[in-house]
Protein backbone atom coordinates (compact mmCIF):
# COMPACT_ATOMS: atom_id res chain seq x y z
CA UNK A 1 0.00 0.00 0.00
CA UNK A 2 1.20 3.60 -0.98
CA UNK A 3 1.51 6.73 1.33
CA UNK A 4 -0.83 9.66 -0.39
CA UNK A 5 -0.64 13.26 1.13
CA UNK A 6 -3.37 15.24 0.89
CA UNK A 7 -3.47 18.74 -0.43
CA UNK A 8 -5.80 21.56 -0.31
CA UNK A 9 -5.98 23.58 -3.51
CA UNK A 10 -8.74 26.41 -4.35
CA UNK A 11 -9.22 26.76 -8.20
CA UNK A 12 -11.31 26.97 -10.63
CA UNK A 13 -11.61 23.77 -12.34
CA UNK A 14 -9.96 20.25 -12.02
CA UNK A 15 -8.79 18.77 -15.22
CA UNK A 16 -7.47 15.07 -15.40
CA UNK A 17 -5.46 14.12 -18.33
CA UNK A 18 -2.67 11.19 -18.65
CA UNK A 19 1.34 12.72 -19.19
CA UNK A 20 2.57 11.98 -22.40
CA UNK A 21 6.29 11.92 -23.19
CA UNK A 22 7.75 13.74 -25.52
CA UNK A 23 11.61 14.32 -26.30
CA UNK A 24 13.28 13.89 -23.01
CA UNK A 25 10.39 14.84 -21.03
CA UNK A 26 6.47 14.86 -20.74
CA UNK A 27 3.86 17.23 -20.85
CA UNK A 28 0.02 17.36 -20.56
CA UNK A 29 -2.41 19.61 -22.68
CA UNK A 30 -4.61 21.81 -20.87
CA UNK A 31 -7.39 24.36 -22.93
CA UNK A 32 -6.29 27.22 -25.30
CA UNK A 33 -8.85 29.11 -22.92
CA UNK A 34 -6.08 28.34 -19.89
CA UNK A 35 -3.60 29.91 -21.81
CA UNK A 36 -1.81 32.87 -19.45
CA UNK A 37 -3.29 31.41 -15.96
CA UNK A 38 -0.90 29.86 -13.54
CA UNK A 39 -1.88 25.96 -13.10
CA UNK A 40 -0.61 23.77 -10.73
CA UNK A 41 0.09 20.04 -11.45
CA UNK A 42 -0.74 17.20 -8.63
CA UNK A 43 0.07 13.52 -9.60
CA UNK A 44 -2.06 11.11 -8.48
CA UNK A 45 -1.01 7.64 -9.27
CA UNK A 46 2.39 5.86 -9.66
CA UNK A 47 3.01 5.80 -13.05
CA UNK A 48 5.19 2.72 -12.45
CA UNK A 49 2.38 1.15 -10.19
CA UNK A 50 0.44 -1.76 -12.69
CA UNK A 51 -2.46 -1.96 -10.55
CA UNK A 52 -3.93 1.00 -10.91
Amino acid sequence: MHSTDRYEVEGHEVLEVEVKPTGNGAHICVPKAWTGATVKVVRVTDPNDEDE
